[in-house]
């Protein structure tokens, strides 16, 4: 019998190309990023023998695949932070060379900057954020001639139109679906917007000026109940994980809680049971909804070819009351100096756990330096996508640490709420500022102990990793290697391999590099 064989016509190329395309898609992880506030590397019992507050879904997280002991956010404060995961680009080459935004900010990343969302968008990937947004948006204005202030005050938000929607937001920098708040929950307006269009025009003006519940006064909507947005924001992550686990395509979950950072709120089942105070309950409450997040995932089939990341953009606040804490027996910030804000390690060194079933071995341990910067480089590398030049200038992929625990990078740069710098380079820390450039001692607005104090500090974290004994006047060599290495990060425009990029300029002198001339 003769076997006829037909031609292959451009009709059947394209059913062919098309089913490629599908499997390759398929192939692909769903990945869920969430994003804690405020969480200290010793919140989580899984980093901390001692710890007085237990987790045992975000350990159990970590038992089921690995946990990084070496993992810092590229600031010590919120806003930065953020700007870093999605972009993969310091945040201090930004706009923004201190501080944080507020509700009313202005969008801090261009529309024309690749983030981790496009770049999956292009991917073929359906990209969501939910939660605390806290990187700027553009509101509407009832009279554009006005310009409203900075945000702290309540009569900032007068000028703003709720009924028009936002722009310069999430969907332009990727995200095919959004939902969330502004600012932080303790920065006015308290309005959600979803896919770009707040959901109900303020109608009341709250505040709260509770020990720890406290939040700033402003317009308020009828739907926006502050107890109810971390579950609020759980059952919108669970929702959209059961509709996109059913589709073809694979899906990108940035879910950017807004705990446990102020106002701490644990809901009425959790209050009492850390005895500790209610930031231990708020720790234990959103540990309780990651193991339903764990289930959810679980049931929808989707869990051996998920990744699910799990992090904090800075280290605990002393909002937390941490006297109370401490007084307890409970540190959150481990063995280490420091807490939000700071330049020191516990300011910026957080809890990071990655579980992929599909890739990643159980009870993985990882002791290599990594930063929050490093999503873009990864998820490029996991989905096929070449970084052009100008995309995650300081962005390092890590998924070789997901097989074998070998150095990645050659150095990480640390920031702190006022702008100053520190240089790690394997034990070896430079900080270029003599106090804390934050909120623990010494503070920088405390001229008499500042003065008194060198200019610069340097640390070996091997042997002192509570940075205790400053060694700058000891070890000049040191100094003036990763001094040298600092100016060279920061003038290239870029910390990883490629052309030099330029930093984005402001309209003041950028004090904080001074030490660059």
């Amino acid at each position: 019998m003769k076997i006829k064989i037909l031609p292959i016509t451009p009709l059947i190329l394209l059913i062919l190309s098309s089913c490629s395309n599908k499997k390759e898609e398929a192939q692909k992880p769903n990945i869920i990023y969430v994003l804690v506030d405020d969480m200290g590397y010793g919140d989580v019992s899984a980093n901390n023998e001692n710890s007085k507050i237990q987790t045992p879904n975000i350990d159990r997280l970590a038992s089921e695949g690995i946990r990084f002991t070496d993992a810092h956010t590229s600031s010590s404060v919120c806003t930065p932070t953020r700007y870093g995961i999605l972009t993969g680009r310091y945040n201090w080459r930004s706009k923004l060379k201190s501080g944080v935004l507020t509700g009313n900010s202005k969008a801090l990343i261009s529309s024309e900057r690749t983030t981790v969302a496009s770049l999956l968008k292009q991917k073929n990937y359906n990209t969501a954020f939910i939660g605390k947004w806290h990187l700027g948006w553009d509101w509407a204005q009832k009279n554009p001639e006005v310009s409203g202030g900075a945000g702290w005050d309540p009569k900032d938000f007068d000028n703003i139109d709720f009924s028009k929607p936002i722009q310069n937001g999430p969907k332009e920098l990727g995200f095919t679906y959004s939902y969330g708040h502004s600012g932080s929950l303790d920065m006015a307006p308290y309005v959600y917007v979803e896919n770009g269009m707040p959901t109900k025009i303020p109608d009341t003006i709250s505040v709260n000026k509770g020990k720890y519940s406290w939040w700033r006064e402003g317009p308020t909507s009828s739907d926006f109940i502050h107890d109810d947005v971390t579950p609020n924001f759980f059952r919108k992550s669970f929702g959209y994980i059961k509709e996109k686990s059913k589709e073809e395509n694979p899906f990108f979950l940035y879910l950017a809680l807004p705990s446990p950072h102020t106002p701490i709120l644990p809901t009425e089942e959790w209050q009492g049971k850390s005895g500790l105070n209610p930031y231990g309950d708020f720790v234990m409450m959103v540990d309780n909804y990651m193991g339903q997040l764990e289930k959810v995932v679980k049931e929808a089939g989707i869990e051996n070819n998920t990744i699910v990341i799990f992090t904090s953009d800075n280290g605990c606040s002393p909002a937390t009351h941490m006297e109370e804490l401490e007084e307890k027996g409970h540190y959150p910030s481990y063995i280490y100096r420091g807490h939000k804000a700071d330049i020191f390690e516990g300011g910026h060194r957080v809890p990071f756990i990655v579980k992929w079933p599909q890739e990643i071995m159980k009870e993985t341990l990882s002791e290599q330096t990594i930063c929050t910067t490093d999503l873009m480089a990864t998820v490029a590398s996991i989905v096929g996508y070449s970084l052009a030049d100008n995309e995650g200038e300081d962005s390092y992929n890590i998924a070789p640490l997901f097989k074998l625990d070998e150095p990645i990078r050659e150095a990480i740069v640390h920031h702190s709420i006022n702008g100053s710098f520190a240089i790690r380079k394997g034990d070896w820390k430079l900080i270029m500022c003599p106090g804390s450039g934050g909120w623990s001692f010494p503070k920088p607005n405390n001229k008499a102990v500042i003065d008194s104090l060198p200019k610069y500090q340097l640390y070996n974290l091997k042997s002192d990793p509570g940075e205790a004994t400053n060694l700058y006047p000891k070890n000049t060599e040191k100094v003036e290697e990763l001094k040298t290495l600092l100016i060279n990060y920061i003038t290239e425009g870029r910390s990883t391999p490629g052309l030099p990029q330029k930093n984005d300029g402001i309209d003041s002198e950028w004090k904080q590099i001074e030490f660059v001339n």
